[in-house]
């Protein structure tokens, strides 16, 4: 059974582990080794992909821990009251570092909302999306519980999904210990983590677990044939918040071309007829856009009426995350995913 353990545990939380099947190891015994040690002699790290995804996280706001507080400031000034704590979720893989935002003191039981950080399955942290999760607890009333899960290349498809997914299940029977109702969970992701947020309904149902009671998801990927969607081909050539080049490494990095069209993977693709209430929010300049309608679309024809899409005009991926750039709009799409959860989780209609 999962558990939460005290910070200062001596095991190493799954998001520091670097043994993961996606690294690059040079076997001796290979035929081919003799030209693996010859390149390994020539450039430092040996695999292209190590030395590709290195600028990625070195230029990716957030991603070192440590400097954090340099790149993002902290965000509780505007929270006033808020209360953030840290636990670790025992996993069969170690234990799960989480950020638990409570709104207030409170001891009314609070619905619950376990939330999957973005980053293109390879960078980002709970410590990065901090402004998105205190606005959402803040806006929503809700506790939510922000997972660092394993990232890829080095943990490939489906770990950081399972990650998450062990985090709902604690979250559904420790649920009380929180101040939280273990019969009002939902899951919640941008970007990557909507991804998960969307596959985490499918994959608990093949499990023959509960399914969440809602799913609010903000710019998700959706479904890894991006080449599909005229939006794609449109916006993300020459994208700025991120571009085809960048969704393709992320997309080889995450699963293998066999695995694209899996619907733990491209959620798109699964069977919907059982999806809990969901919530889309996406902008008219983000490459996302058209497989953000069709899931919706999807959804609606599946006879799910409580899918919720919230298109906002001129709006480019990512425009929720930061406070200030666009008010007007960030105000609206947080005043819309709390309307949302509540009518979802809290049952006011």
């Amino acid at each position: 059974m999962s558990q939460a353990l005290q910070p200062e545990d001596p095991v190493l939380d799954v998001d520091r582990r670097a043994d993961g099947p996606g690294v690059t190891d040079i076997d001796a015994a290979d035929p081919a080794a003799p030209m693996y040690q010859l390149l390994a002699r020539l450039r430092k790290p040996v695999a292209l992909r190590d030395i590709m995804i290195r600028p990625v996280r070195e230029g990716y706001a957030g991603q070192d821990l440590p400097d954090v507080a340099t790149v993002l400031p902290p965000w509780e000034h505007l929270f006033p009251g808020q209360m953030v704590t840290e636990v670790r979720v025992q996993s069969p893989a170690g234990p799960i570092r989480c950020r638990i935002y409570h709104p207030d003191a409170g001891s009314v039981p609070r619905p619950v909302v376990v939330y999957c950080h973005g980053g293109g399955f390879m960078v980002g942290s709970a410590e990065d999306t901090d402004y998105m999760t205190r606005r959402i607890c803040s806006a929503a009333k809700v506790i939510v519980v922000s997972v660092n899960y394993r990232l890829a290349p080095e943990w490939p498809f489906p770990t950081g999904l399972d990650d998450c997914l062990e985090v709902y299940q604690w979250a559904r029977s420790h649920a009380r210990e929180i101040g939280g109702d273990p019969d009002r969970v939902g899951v919640a992701g941008d970007s990557s983590g909507g991804n998960f947020a969307a596959a985490l309904p499918l994959r608990v149902s093949d499990r023959n677990l509960p399914v969440p009671d809602a799913v609010a998801m903000f710019g998700p990927v959706l479904d890894f044939c991006f080449e599909e969607y005229e939006s794609f081909e449109r916006l993300a050539a020459t994208g700025v918040v991120f571009d085809a080049a960048f969704l393709g490494f992320a997309r080889g990095a995450y699963c293998r071309y066999a695995q694209w069209r899996h619907p733990h993977a491209s959620p798109i693709r699964g069977e919907l007829s059982g999806y809990p209430p969901s919530f889309i929010a996406v902008g008219t300049h983000d490459p996302l856009i058209d497989s953000c309608r069709a899931f919706a679309t999807k959804l609606e024809t599946s006879g799910k009426q409580n899918a919720h899409l919230a298109v906002v005009e001129g709006m480019p991926h990512g425009f929720y995350f930061w406070p200030g750039i666009f008010p007007r709009q960030e105000a609206d799409i947080y005043s819309a995913v709390a309307g949302f959860l509540d009518r979802h989780l809290a049952g006011n209609s």
